[in-house]
């Protein structure tokens, strides 16, 4: 197996498939880098045997072949050498010697064909959509995953596909994060996959342009494809929650909030509360929010944002996390927060099918005077 690649290409593409290779893997075979020579194309694959990455780039290649190089060992040499290229020799036992500049070095990779081979699956839904609008979703609800791992459907992205419209959810159990969205094509039966967060995360991090991205969802197994990269992933078993039956059918109150100013100072305000156990509060009244956060061990802090609201006045009050993250990951000028009252979810609405419900605090009760 003899090749040579464009060093800076290389190492980008080493960076495309990395993350997946580390100490964890209970197969010292995954801590390696695939790669294949031929037809003038190398390509490189890693895997953790949840996941699956695939990249592939220009090469010159002399002689064919198949073999696994250490992906991290690897991946520093290439970023720290300073020639143009890089030439790759091979031997019989996966020795890999590699040339770059005035530099010489000898991996000892393991064979190629002992590594995993990829889990072939039969779509029953496709989905193409564009790069931005994806990775726009994805930022929109992916922070409403759980991370209790003994609730294990919802340690995933739901996605949901009914008549051409793409909903993705996420919830803990406590808010609940949704966008919908009307992508490129749909193709196939309606129907639903619970992604896995790292997975859809992965995906998200590498979409840099405006191009499309297919989703291939099956049975087991799913795949997400561009002009750049190929990843599959399966799928996490079990029930999600009925998402819809969280959101209330009708508002007794409906404000349009500013989302910039409005998170600014909700930030601010909250440098205030030591942690999330602490909550802030919003007071609306006399067409204004007053944002104030409380605490015995660091102090207190208020400011307020211009609304139109001429009601009767009320405060409600919240995680500042759970409030941060829909006022930050919307993408929109404004939002419409919807309440019944301040004890019953409370919905964040923006343009394009962006909901979020949170539950607010509930104050606790003064305690009873001792006798």
């Amino acid at each position: 197996m003899k090749f040579k690649v464009n060093r800076e290409k290389l190492s980008k593409a080493l960076q495309k498939v990395g993350g997946l290779t580390g100490s964890r893997n209970i197969m010292p075979l995954l801590n390696n880098v695939l790669l294949r020579a031929e037809d003038n194309m190398l390509y490189l694959t890693t895997s953790d045997l949840e996941m699956r990455m695939n990249t592939s780039i220009e090469a010159e290649v002399q002689e064919p072949g198949i073999t696994t190089v250490p992906s991290k060992q690897l991946s520093s040499l290439t970023s720290s050498m300073n020639g143009a290229d890089v030439e790759f020799t091979v031997d019989d036992g996966d020795h890999i010697n590699i040339i770059c500049g005035t530099g010489k070095f000898r991996l000892l990779g393991l064979p190629g064909a002992d590594y995993p081979v990829e889990n072939e699956f039969t779509p029953q839904r496709e989905v193409r959509i564009r790069e931005s609008e994806f990775k726009s979703l994805i930022n929109s609800v992916s922070y409403a995953v759980s991370q209790d791992a003994s609730r294990k459907a919802l340690t995933g992205v739901f996605f949901n596909i009914v008549d051409g419209t793409l909903a993705l959810v996420a919830t803990d159990g406590k808010r609940l994060a949704m966008h919908e969205k009307t992508p490129e094509s749909v193709t196939g039966d309606n129907g639903s996959a619970i992604v896995p967060l790292k997975a859809v995360a992965k995906v998200s991090s590498m979409l840099e342009g405006d191009g499309t991205l297919k989703i291939a969802i099956g049975d087991k197994f799913c795949s997400f494809e561009t002009a750049g990269f190929s990843m599959s992933s399966k799928l996490i078993e079990g029930n999600y929650p009925n998402y819809r039956s969280v959101v209330p059918t009708s508002f007794e109150q409906i404000i349009v909030l500013p989302v910039e100013p409005l998170l600014s100072k909700v930030e601010t305000v909250s440098l205030m509360l030591p942690d999330a156990t602490f909550s802030v509060v919003l007071k609306f009244g006399d067409n204004r929010v007053n944002i104030e956060a409380v605490s015995s061990e660091l102090g207190e802090g208020s400011d307020f944002v211009e609304v139109q609201f001429e009601g009767e006045p009320f405060e409600v009050s919240f995680n500042p996390h759970f409030l941060i993250a829909p006022l930050k990951n919307t993408g929109a000028e404004t939002i419409k927060f919807k309440l019944n009252d301040p004890l019953n979810p409370v919905a964040f609405e923006a343009e394009e099918g962006f909901v979020n419900v949170i539950m607010p605090i509930r104050k606790k009760a003064p305690a009873a005077p001792q006798q």
